[in-house]
């Protein structure tokens, strides 16, 4: 299986262990650890925002509006089938990257 790549960045050292990424991620990367959260599953990132946008702590960044994600929401207004993958394309050909 090849590794999924996504913009996703996570500093545990700003991580105030609010747990709110948790709550809000559609997909379980996150979980709880001892002293932060931990990447349980990075690679199932899907680059929607709702972590980074709710992180009070500024410990998630990730650039919303490009992969899978966005592939998702282009193939909803056009009707073409979203692919996520090995294969890189732009938004507009429901590929991501």
């Amino acid at each position: 299986m090849a590794k999924v790549r996504n913009t996703l960045e996570y500093d545990a050292e700003k991580c105030n262990l609010c747990g709110t990424c948790i709550d809000v991620c559609p997909h379980a990367v996150f979980e709880r650890g001892d002293k932060a959260i931990v990447l349980a599953d990075p690679d199932a990132c899907i680059e929607c925002g709702a972590c980074m946008i709710n992180c009070a702590s500024g410990a998630v960044q990730v650039d919303s509006g490009v992969g899978c994600a966005s592939a998702m929401i282009v193939a909803a207004l056009t009707g073409k089938e979203a692919t996520c993958g090995d294969s890189c394309g732009d938004a507009s050909s429901g590929a991501c990257c």
